[in-house]
């Protein structure tokens, strides 16, 4: 009978542990929504491709996809900043983000504070707009109020534009790909 206690005993503490270390590594949960840089209408892909804290590995499988398209991106405690990128569907080609879009030869990865996102929601600028075409869209506000691709995010939300890549990202791509 002390046996059998004594493993029952061991088996909690173990599974408290466990349980403990996994609430540990996946602290911090952010709404991510992907929006067409020219339209704003709302892209669903499967795939994320996360990094943070200036580290180079990208983490796929951090963001869980959410019935009405947006993502929901789990990170651990110890992030403090965010990189996030797109893919086309199902495939390798990721999206272009409008926040680095005026980089035109060297598009760089814009970071953004995870405490900053949690506390006030962010939305990444939207480069990808012209203002002469930004300009066009604002008399059409007052007729189709979805017409601006301007979001306000949440507070636990982050708001980023894509586009696709142009005939000369798709051949530069596929030229570092052979």
């Amino acid at each position: 009978m002390h046996r059998l206690t004594h493993r029952a005993f061991t088996l909690l503490v173990c599974m408290a542990a466990f349980g403990g270390l996994l609430y540990a590594q996946t602290g911090k949960t952010i709404t991510v929504r992907m929006l067409d840089g020219k339209t704003g209408k709302l892209i669903t892909t499967s795939t994320f491709l996360v990094r943070v804290d200036h580290e180079p590995a990208v983490h796929a499988d951090w963001v869980t996809p959410n019935e009405d398209g947006t993502g929901r991106l789990s990170v651990p405690r110890s992030a403090s900043l965010l990189s996030i990128r797109g893919t086309y569907d199902s495939s390798m080609t990721i999206y272009v983000n409008c926040d680095s879009a005026s980089e035109k030869t060297n598009p760089i990865d814009r970071w953004y504070s995870i405490a900053e996102i949690l506390s006030l929601g962010v939305t990444a600028p939207n480069g990808c707009v012209k203002p002469a075409e930004d300009a066009k869209l604002k008399p059409l506000a007052k007729l189709k109020p979805l017409a601006i691709p301007t979001p306000a995010a949440k507070p636990g939300e982050f708001v980023f534009f894509v586009r696709k890549q142009n005939w000369r990202e798709q051949m530069q791509e596929d030229e570092f790909s052979h």
